[in-house]
This record gives structure tokens, sequence and C-alpha cells, in this order.
């Protein structure tokens, strides 16, 4: 199985991105799909994440602003992003549990 991201790009602050995960192979198996990010010189960070029933999690700062949601029937995986800031500035990865990190997409939040 090969995730890649896509939907990223250069947006204002306040603006909205939705970026797509697509998997090469079914994520109905994958218990749980994430969303991370690295933003440069950091720490690869755990962004959110959603359960097969639907159960979603989210890191502090994007509380609010973001929504994940998966489609099984269509093996993608959604981040929507609301409300952008400046810090949210970094590569947007997606991960299920024991598949290699795929490519991300950066997204970039400027004035």
């Amino acid at each position: 199985v090969q995730l890649q991201a896509s939907g990223g790009g250069l947006v204002q602050p306040g603006g909205s991105l939705r970026l797509s995960c697509a998997s090469s192979g079914s994520i109905s198996s994958h218990w749980i799909m994430y969303w991370y990010r690295q933003a440069p010189g950091k720490q690869r960070e755990l962004v959110a994440g959603v359960t097969s029933g639907g159960t979603t999690t989210y890191a502090d700062s994007v509380k609010g602003r973001f929504t994940i949601s998966r489609d099984n029937t269509k093996n993608t995986v959604y981040l929507q992003m609301n409300s952008l800031k400046l810090e949210d500035t970094a590569v947007y990865f997606c991960k299920a549990p024991y598949v290699s990190w795929g490519r991300g997409t950066q997204v970039t939040v400027s004035s």
C-alpha cells in the first residue's frame, strides 16, 4: 500500500485548504488513519486521526479549525483546514499503521 497526499498550496492567513490522501490499496482494513505534519526545523507531529467507526482526534493546535474524514469506498482520507494560521505551514503527510510514509504535500500560509 502506498499513500500519497495532495491538495496543498499557498494560502493567506484565514484561508482554507482541503487535503486528500489517496491509497493504492484498501484503507478499510486500517482501523485508524492519521494526518501528520512537519514544519521546517521541527519534528513531525500528529495533527488528526480518524477511526473506521468515525471517531476523530485532533491536536490542540488545530481543534475547531481542522476536520478529518475518510471515505473507504474511495480509499481516501481528507483533511479540511479552515482559518489557517502562519504556524500551520508545513509538509502534511497521511499515515496508516504499519504502512510506510508516503509523499507529503506542502502547505504554506503566508500573507
